[in-house]
């Protein structure tokens, strides 16, 4: 089940395996989503397009720390 941490009114939405961004997110939102490989931050643009890192981190605060200044910053 998703879960949403809100920092500086943009929704950070914690998925699970098999859990699809499309299904949990909007514009504007963060997906933190956990693989194998480890915890990938996805940002979800006003145009409908998905962006994201190259590379996972290795821990979920480490990726939730990254989502929450990236939300400091704004996205684009």
């Amino acid at each position: 089940m998703a879960t949403v941490v809100i920092h500086r009114k943009v929704n950070i939405v914690l998925l699970e395996a098999g859990e699809e961004i499309a299904a949990h997110c909007a514009p504007g939102d963060i997906a933190i989503v956990t693989a194998p490989d480890g915890w990938w931050n996805h940002f979800l643009l006003a145009d409908g397009t998905v962006n994201g890192y190259d590379r996972p981190y290795n821990s979920y605060k480490e990726a939730l720390w990254a989502a929450k200044a990236a939300a400091e910053f704004g996205f684009s």
